[in-house]
């Protein structure tokens, strides 16, 4: 009945993925490659929680 008020737990996680990756994208054209690839692992980790949290569903 209040299903309409309860959160996405994936909206917020689909945003901090976005971020991470536009992080990396501008650290991998600065030259950072050692930092590009830290923040693309991070984000794949962020990946595999939504994907977790959607299977759950």
């Amino acid at each position: 009945m209040f299903g309409i008020f309860k959160s996405d737990p994936t909206k917020k996680l689909k945003k901090e993925h976005a971020v991470l990756l536009e992080k990396a994208m501008h650290a991998q054209r600065n030259g950072d490659i050692r930092g590009y690839a830290m923040l693309t692992a991070e984000a794949e980790s962020v990946w595999q929680r939504i994907e977790q949290l959607e299977s759950n569903q």
